[in-house]
């Protein structure tokens, strides 16, 4: 049920403007206005309030559902936002909409999901018990209905699929612009009644989101369409299926197996790279399929112009349909995806004060994949619990010490280059050519001092960076400013400042 912020309403009348009453010209102004120009007029007073970085944490992702007689109702993506922005902000919430109309003297704040939910669930009731021509209407529970939809039903038994993850849903899919393109697709897939794109060929870095896609679509298909047969494997399962017909001379019924399906699922189709026999019946397979208008979706890690090892044929195939991409997290994404674990965590263990500041330093650190991300969630809940400490920044950081560690960004020598030109303003070309005047020699041996400090690079490595230059001029470049640091407080300075904002850079994502 929606958790209510209720404000009595107050007689404001007799109130002049300047304290917060309102005279008839303001009414006829409200009145004048619709809910969406007010809510516009709510988020603005909340950004210019909050901030940049705390409202777009919490209400960025706040809209107005719709309203009804004295009630406002807003919505938002997940659970967590809003118990804390009912815990935080429910008071002034209610003020801010009680000075732009006074008729509204409550706000309710649902879960999206909640209502998507409910509205589905009703739907399906009231198509299970609508009257069939000449049949006399029998109501199912709501329940029924509900579950009898979500029962999977495919190849699993069978030991030819692998088996769905319930936790991987569209439901459960946190959205951002990294991967709104490959999950309106995937929906398009899922719910459409027709074949629309084929292939859908889903591709990204390792843990961004594609195995859950694919089984989000999987699970909706089955739950649209139960009659029809829907095939999901890894491709190194397909490989093993495949093998093994071979060894017991039974290529018939695998070929029959694969090609007399409906919907055809296969993850991380590059480890089929090489594989010549292999590669030759998924053509096959593939082609079958398409010619018969049946959906086949691939997932891989990189786009099908750049698989190798894979058959130009079998890459040209892949590029028919639709491609879409899954790029690396932005902050957003990230804090939406903590935010849905941490919610996920909470109704599964019971109350978890989690506060967002640590959710924020996580999405901020954590920039590498979305497995990694939410094992150190998982982590740091684990501890907490385990050792009975409350879950604070600094147990955080205390707890993820080796993986923030791995997650800190690499200093690169070229961005080194970069800055400590930019410190002594002279020209990066400069620096890396020939010239050996003194106003572009000494930065040009500072720089060498820091890439051999702040990298792993090898002198020789340092040397070609730097034009091509032979590794004894890097030797003598780290000592000259070695010499330098102990007599030149000057020269220290410059390069402690430039070490410090080389590595204070680090770490944000």
């Amino acid at each position: 049920m929606p958790v209510s912020a209720e404000r009595q309403s107050r007689n404001m009348s007799d109130m002049p403007l300047s304290s917060g009453g309102r005279s008839s010209a303001r009414k006829g102004a409200a009145s004048a206005m619709t809910p969406a120009d007010q809510w516009r007029r709510v988020r603005a007073r909340l950004h210019a309030e909050l901030g940049e970085a705390t409202f777009n944490s919490w209400f960025k992702q706040v809209e107005l559902s719709g309203v009804d007689e004295n009630r406002v109702m807003l919505s938002v993506p997940t659970r967590f936002i809003r118990n804390w922005i009912v815990s935080h902000y429910a008071d002034r919430l209610a003020k801010l909409w009680e000075e732009e109309d006074a008729a509204f003297t409550r706000v309710d704040i649902a879960v999206q999901a909640d209502i998507r939910a409910e509205a589905r669930a009703q739907q399906q009731c009231e198509e299970a018990t609508a009257p069939r021509a000449g049949a006399e209407a029998v109501p199912l529970p709501r329940e029924e209905v509900v579950l009898s939809a979500a029962v999977p039903q495919g190849f699993e038994d069978a030991g030819v699929g692998a088996p769905l993850d319930p936790r991987f849903t569209f439901e459960a899919f946190v959205v951002g612009k990294s991967n709104e393109l490959a999950h309106a697709a995937a929906r398009r897939v899922a719910e459409a009644t027709d074949v629309t794109f084929n292939p859908l060929f889903l591709y990204g870095g390792v843990g961004l989101g594609k195995t859950h896609l694919m089984h989000a679509i999987a699970w909706e298909i089955r739950k649209r369409h139960p009659e029809r047969k829907v095939l999901y494997l890894s491709a190194e399962k397909f490989m093993y299926q495949f093998v093994r017909a071979l060894r017991f001379k039974d290529t018939m019924a695998f070929k029959q197996q694969f090609r007399s399906v409906d919907v055809l699922m296969i993850d991380d189709v590059q480890f089929i790279s090489g594989k010549d026999s292999t590669q030759e019946e998924f053509f096959h397979t593939f082609n079958a399929l398409i010619d018969h208008n049946r959906q086949v979706i691939i997932s891989a890690d990189r786009s099908p112009s750049d698989l190798e090892g894979i058959e130009e044929r079998i890459r040209s195939r892949l590029g028919w349909g639709l491609a879409a991409d899954i790029h690396p997290t932005d902050y957003e994404l990230r804090l939406g995806i903590l935010q849905a674990k941490a919610e996920e965590m909470m109704s599964r263990n019971g109350p978890i004060s989690i506060p967002p500041g640590v959710l924020e330093f996580l999405a901020h650190r954590i920039v590498s994949n979305v497995r990694e991300l939410e094992g150190a969630l998982k982590r740091v809940v684990a501890y907490a619990s385990l050792v009975g400490r409350p879950i604070t920044l600094d147990m955080a950081q205390e707890v993820l010490r080796d993986l923030l560690r791995s997650n800190d960004r690499k200093i690169t020598i070229e961005e080194i280059q970069r800055r400590v030109a930019e410190y002594y303003n002279v020209r990066l070309a400069d620096m890396l050519s020939a010239r050996r005047a003194r106003a572009v020699a000494r930065p040009r041996q500072v720089a060498m001092y820091l890439s051999k400090q702040l990298t792993t690079r090898s002198l020789p490595e340092i040397g070609r960076k730097f034009g091509g230059r032979d590794h004894t001029t890097v030797i003598h470049a780290v000592r000259k400013i070695d010499e330098l640091c102990q007599v030149d407080s000057g020269i220290e300075e410059d390069v402690d400042l430039l070490r410090r904002m080389l590595e204070g850079g680090h770490g944000a994502g």
